[in-house]
Order: C-alpha cells, then structure tokens, then sequence
C-alpha cells in the first residue's frame, strides 16, 4: 500500500487557519467586502439592474453621492454625510482602482494584522482610514468632488508596516527601471511611496483625481500609532514579505 506523507497543500492549511479563526481573517475579509461590494455596484457594469448608457452613467454618480465623501457636505454636519467616511471606504471607481488597493491590503495587511491582532486591526483600518478621508475634507472643505476608495486606509496599514517590520523586504516594480522586479527594505521603499504621494499632493487643486493628501494623512496616522502603540523592542525587522508594486497609488 502507498500512502502520501507530503500532507496537505499550502493552499488547503491556509485555508483550514481562515476556517478556524486563525490568520489574517480581517485583512481578507476586507479585500472580499471590498469586491463583493463593487461587483454589485454599478461602478463594475455587471449589475444589469442599472441598465446601460446613460442609465448606467446616472446610476454611477448617484452611487458615489450616496456612499462616498463630498467634502463640502461632510463639513456641514448632515448626520447621513457624518457616515461617508466609513462607507466610502468599501467604494471603488473602477477594476483598477478596486485591484490596486486588494493587492497592497493583502500584500501588507496579513503581518500588520497577525502583529496586532484581529479587532486591533480591524479598528485600526477603519479608524485611520476615516479619519485620512476627513482631514482631506477640511483642507478641501469647498470641494463637491466625491471621494472614494480605501487608499487613506491602506496608506495607514503601510505606515505600521514600516514601524513594524522596517527591515522586510519588499519586491517593488519601478516604471523609470523599466519594470524590473527588485527588492529593498521597507524603511527604503516605504518612505520613496510616501514621499511621492506628498509631492503629488502639493499639486492637487481639490477636483477629480487621486486624494493623495488622504495617502500621506492615513500613511502618518498609521506610523504614529504603530509607533505609540508598540515599544521599540517589540518592533519586528528581519521578516521577509511578499511582494508589491512600487505605483503612486495604493
């Protein structure tokens, strides 16, 4: 009789870990709401119930009133726009931006998660993340423009990720390099992205685009509390991660 010792397969023990609780159930559960959430909005135009053409265009911007930021309404303390900043995290304007901001949660968010634990994290995501979406809204408190996406969030799991695993290394894919993979510690890529959100920011006039002024707020908060949060000696550095693109946004 054969019999195979090699045991189950990564794919099925990680499985089994999310099944029982272990792992990083949050970070994947926040990349799956994510996608779910967008699959049945109009913004992926899978959803025949909005129709198509112009139908579909109106059922878009009414979709991102309804559920993303308007800065010039949050600030006027209407209890339903009170509520933006959290819904607004779970919106996404199209494939790209929704596949974006998946890849840096999942390639960031399980050693930031497992660090510091489930409801820990998932606050941690949620606060910074609405907080990163307000203080875009009081620096453009005129803007009509809607914000939407996870960007304030994720740019804040980077930042613990930088005070916590400074020394892991990230595999980043720079334009300028011609897209070649190369690999580099966190205290260097991390910083490089942060400081490229910063500069675009400085241009950014407050009309449609990225909010990259959300990046750098959310990316600060995330370091800062990481830093206050956990001593010095319980920083962790020597663990590898998985890789990211190195792209202006998250």
């Amino acid at each position: 009789m054969i019999t195979d010792k090699s045991g189950p397969s990564p794919a099925a023990q990680a499985l089994k870990q999310l099944l029982l609780g272990h792992g990083p159930v949050v970070t994947y559960a926040l990349a799956a709401l994510c996608c779910a959430v967008f699959v049945l909005s109009p913004s992926s135009g899978l959803n025949a119930t909005y129709g198509t053409g112009e139908a579909l265009l109106a059922a878009q911007r009414g979709y991102f009133q309804r559920w993303g930021v308007i800065p010039a309404e949050l600030l006027t303390g209407d209890p339903r726009a009170a509520l933006t900043p959290l819904t607004a995290l779970f919106v996404h304007g199209s494939w790209l931006h929704l596949l974006g901001n998946v890849l840096f949660l999942c390639v960031f968010g399980v050693m930031a998660e497992e660090r510091m634990g489930h409801l820990q994290f998932a606050l941690f995501y949620l606060g910074c993340g609405a907080l990163a979406l307000c203080a875009y809204a009081m620096v453009h408190g005129d803007s009509q423009a809607t914000l939407v996406g996870a960007s304030g969030a994720i740019a804040a799991v980077l930042g613990a990720f930088l005070r916590l695993f400074p020394k892991a290394r990230v595999t980043s894919l720079f334009p300028f390099l011609f897209f070649v993979p190369l690999r580099f510690p966190a205290w260097i890529v991390l910083p490089f992205w942060v400081a490229l959100q910063w500069v675009a920011a400085q241009r950014d006039s407050g009309g449609p685009g990225v909010a990259y002024l959300a990046h750098v707020v959310g990316f600060s908060l995330g370091f800062v509390y990481a830093w206050v949060r956990y001593s010095r000696t319980a920083r962790l550095g020597g663990t590898a991660t998985t890789a990211t693109e190195g792209d202006s946004q998250p």
